[in-house]
């Protein structure tokens, strides 16, 4: 273990496979970093991972990190001293780490690389295979095993910290949750232990808020139009963290966007659900008396977390094949154009089924219609009227590839029989794609080997087992709910963008959305007004399940998790939104009832 400091910082260069390369460089330039830490997996990137490594056997990691992140900045990483953690190994960690250490060494650098591998479970597919399993998310029986493509762990953060406490300049992982990237640092540097929950939570928080790059800093912030210097020129989010679990905030000098309680806080419910039982490998998290407060310009301090002991299970990630999807955007424009996009979107399908019954092939598994630019996301809330310019976006997924091909073939070769008014952009038609699904559920810790691999070698990694006997953690404490508003007659509808701010994201299947009160004043108004009518009428065209809601009385915040609400999520649903990004603008243009008066002061 190294040498305890007061604070460590720490630089988010990347929140997704496919971020900017500018991340690194900028980051660097700051010149006081303790840590840079990329986060580059998610539920989709493990199925395009799986495939990548099917076809290519060294392949399945994430490229960009060796030739974007790593290759142009080593030498003044090294210089630096900054150490370098990353889930960029994907399915394939060793082979990204033997690509570093190549160019390392044709760079003449001296710089350690370990490995954290053991989250991979395809070695013990028979035995998962046997156990049944049933969807922890989904309720749905476990997938056949010809069809599965990868199975992975969620691990945590203590193994990393044990690379660093080897001497790793550099970790790579596999599939670990987002937060252990930073989490790792943190033990590393403070000599937390897996019973001190709130600090844990702390440092998990402070992964999640560091774990999505420039979404800290003013990405896809409600108020866009109010951060500085332009989306091209955003800053990328550097957080200090203390050995008592607080923490600060902000971005490199002289760089666009902005930090604020706002930004922050929008990040903090970014793809959460149980915001007091938000679990991951190493502790519990209890989020809801998050305190925020701006110290100084772009500089946020974040304090609060609560957590419990960590779960004696790990989360696992399965994704299999299931069946093919296709479809096309087909655009019209001119007097009615909307009604001629359905009607040739209704014909592409009838054409499609008449020759799938002329091949014995069975019918399509799912079809989706969406009219985009006739408010096709707004369901009940469409203001718009007939649209005369539109895309219609029309999917299909078969068991088989040829099923999607006989639809692409026929909506394709309707176009001589349409409604006037078709357009397109030229090109290729599209092919058929492979459906990955995400299976989750659980496996005991107890069942998952962890090595490290560095220069000294491999050594299991022995992982902490909670006690036999002990206690499980009682069931958090629900906050008070706030009074129902004791107000006048005199009431007004507003959009609700007026009083709040909302983010939303996704985890398989479900969807949340975070809300935000712009004063604390209105935080009664959004609890008691967001109620299940607004929610059927805002979302009700999308939700297939329940939805949640949970009060974050330490943010002025609200947690809204929408079950079953994305048609499959991610590649196996055909929605234009499949991950639910757009969620919380549609909540935002829903009208609320609140006070005049309130309103005006």
């Amino acid at each position: 273990m190294s040498k305890e400091k007061p604070s460590v910082k720490i630089g988010g260069a990347s929140g997704f496979w496919g971020d900017a390369a500018i991340a690194t460089s900028q980051l660097l330039g700051s010149g006081d970093l303790d840590f840079l830490v990329y986060d580059y997996l998610a539920e989709i990137t493990m199925s395009i991972l799986a495939r990548t490594k099917a076809k290519k056997p060294a392949a399945g990691y994430a490229l960009d990190f060796v030739t974007s992140a790593m290759v142009p900045n080593l030498k003044e990483i090294a210089s630096q001293g900054i150490r370098v953690i990353s889930n960029a190994g994907g399915l394939n960690p060793l082979a990204c780490a033997d690509a570093l250490r190549r160019v390392i060494g044709e760079q003449g650098l001296e710089l350690k690389v370990a490995v954290v591998t053991g989250d991979d479970l395809m070695v013990q597919i028979d035995d998962i295979c046997a156990s049944k399993e049933i969807g922890m998310f989904s309720n749905v029986d476990f997938p056949e095993k010809d069809c599965i493509g990868s199975i992975n762990a969620y691990l945590g953060a203590y193994p990393i910290a044990a690379a660093l406490g080897r001497g790793a300049d550099i970790v790579v992982t596999g599939r670990c949750v987002d937060s252990a990237v930073t989490l790792a640092a943190c033990i590393h540097a403070f000599g937390w232990s897996h019973h001190s929950c709130d600090l844990l939570s702390a440092g998990s928080l402070a992964g999640h808020i560091l774990e999505c790059g420039p979404q800290a800093t003013g990405g896809n912030f409600t108020d866009w139009e109010s951060i500085e210097g332009g989306f091209e020129d955003i800053g990328y989010p550097i957080l200090e963290i203390f050995k008592d679990g607080s923490s600060i905030i902000t971005k490199p000098k002289g760089t666009g966007g902005l930090v604020s309680t706002e930004t922050v806080c929008e990040q903090m419910l970014y793809e959460i659900a149980d915001p007091q039982s938000y679990i991951l490998p190493d502790v519990i998290c209890d989020f809801s008396q998050v305190k925020l407060k701006l110290i100084a310009k772009n500089q946020v301090q974040i304090s609060g977390a609560k957590g419990r002991l960590a779960p004696d299970t790990y989360k696992v990630c399965l994704t299999f094949r299931n069946g093919y999807r296709g479809g096309h955007f087909f655009g019209f424009y001119g007097i009615d154009a909307e009604k001629k996009a359905n009607a040739y979107a209704r014909a592409a399908l009838v054409r499609s089924r008449r020759a799938l019954a002329a091949i014995n092939a069975v019918d399509f598994t799912q079809t989706d219609i969406e009219v985009i630019g006739a408010e096709a996301q707004f369901g009940e809330m469409r203001q718009s009227p007939i649209a005369r310019e539109v895309a219609i976006k029309i999917g299909v997924c078969h068991p088989e590839a040829r099923g999607v091909d006989v639809f692409l073939k026929e909506a394709t070769g309707l176009s001589l029989s349409a409604p006037p008014g078709l357009s397109g952009f030229a090109g290729a038609r599209p092919k058929p794609s492979p459906v990955w699904t995400l299976f989750s559920f659980l496996i005991d810790k107890a069942d998952v080997v962890i090595h490290i691999d560095d220069d000294m070698g491999s050594t299991v990694f022995d992982a902490f087992q909670p006690d036999a006997d002990q206690e499980p953690p009682m069931p958090p404490m629900r906050p008070t709910e706030p009074a129902v508003p004791n107000v006048s007659d005199d009431l007004i509808d507003v959009p609700l963008i007026r009083i709040a701010l909302a983010r939303s994201g996704d985890k398989g299947d479900n969807a949340n959305v975070g809300v935000i009160a712009r004063k604390p004043e209105y935080l009664p108004f959004l609890w008691h007004g967001i109620d299940q009518n607004l929610l059927d009428q805002v979302f009700g065209h999308f939700v297939k399940g329940s939805i949640e809601k949970y009060l974050l009385p330490g943010s002025n915040s609200v947690n809204l998790l929408l079950n079953n609400a994305l048609g499959g999520g991610g590649t196996s649903s055909l929605r234009q939104d499949p991950q639910g990004k757009g969620y919380s603008q549609l909540l935002l243009a829903a009208t609320i009832k609140i006070p005049a008066d309130l309103l005006e002061e």
